[in-house]
């Protein structure tokens, strides 16, 4: 789950960068970067392994 995350962080980084926009002082491509790379270190420590969409 994290590792969606990190993809859809990653993806609007790079919509950001190409188009050149930053939101405030705080939504940057700067912001949205770590935000990835933390999601990321979460999905490779294990958390949100077991987690699933579908889960009732």
């Amino acid at each position: 789950m994290f590792a969606v995350i990190a993809a859809l962080f990653f993806a609007l980084a790079l919509v950001f960068e190409l188009a050149g926009l930053a939101v405030g002082g705080v939504l940057t491509v700067t912001t949205l970067g770590t935000a990835g790379l933390l999601c990321v270190a979460l999905h490779l420590m294990g958390l949100g392994a077991s987690w699933s969409l579908l889960k009732k």
